[in-house]
């Protein structure tokens, strides 16, 4: 059979789409993808990988065609797909630094002192590549810790009434933390089996890794950029959420 113009891109993609079956349906993951990233005045190359959920028909799986043919009227920009920035064999390497990095638009886009997300982004980047292999899993439904931009938005509105950010989000009618790590679990295991370390302060993090068979050797703690204007926001995580103090220091 001849291949048409229109084929010859999907042959060509197809062989960079993984499908990963699970119980409620399939990851699609997309990549590996070079993606040159400036870090700190430098150039630095990464791996880039993109994933898509997507829920199994009732009488059959999603085919990689099916998925294609959807595309279009999926109207995917309206939704949030998440990410992993891969640095090094992070396959085969022995030693790998892993981060689930929840979205924050306020702090990673606009540089918001508001909260710590932002450093922790750059950081993370920088002690990968430091390292020499690591992963960066940006998770993009995880805005506000699960509760979206806007209700974000409103429970900023809260805390300069005086609630705290835990408080803000149950007054919306929220828990404290919605975020899951199903998906991100999934695709770490699909691009490594080896050990990883996880960076974070996160106990929640920590143990849905490990709840999950994940192969996680350690943690790294990830604290800086305290400022007047995070302190109160740092110290409720500790206290109300657990996060572990180890590195904790006000400038």
């Amino acid at each position: 059979m001849v291949e048409t113009i229109k084929d010859i891109p999907l042959n060509i993609i197809k062989e960079k789409v993984k499908i990963v079956p699970h119980n409620q349906g399939a990851t699609y993951i997309v990549g590996p993808i070079n993606l040159p990233v400036q870090l700190d005045g430098k150039t630095e190359f990464f791996k880039w990988y993109c994933w898509l959920e997507a829920e199994a028909e009732q009488d059959s799986a999603e085919t990689f065609e099916s998925i294609i043919r959807k595309l279009p009227s999926a109207d995917l920009s309206k939704h949030q797909q998440s990410s992993v920035l891969v640095y090094g064999d992070f396959a085969h390497n022995d030693e790998a630094l892993i981060r689930m990095h929840s979205i924050c638009h306020t702090g990673d886009i606009f540089g918001s002192k508001r909260c710590d997300c932002g450093y922790q982004l750059k950081q993370t980047l920088k002690m990968i590549t430091e390292h020499g292999t690591g992963a960066l899993f940006y998770l993009a439904d995880h805005e506000g810790r699960g509760i979206g931009l806007f209700s974000k938005a409103l429970a900023y509105l809260l805390q300069e009434e005086g609630l705290d950010t835990v408080e803000a989000n149950e007054a919306l009618g929220f828990s404290d933390d919605q975020r899951n790590y199903d998906d991100a679990i999934r695709v770490l295991k699909t691009l490594r089996q080896l050990p990883v370390t996880l960076i974070t302060n996160n106990p929640l993090k920590l143990k849905a890794l490990q709840d999950s068979g994940a192969n996680v050797s350690g943690r790294i703690p990830l604290w800086g950029d305290i400022s007047s204007f995070n302190q109160r926001y740092l110290e409720t995580k500790m206290e109300k959420a657990g996060h572990f103090r180890g590195g904790y220091t006000v400038e």
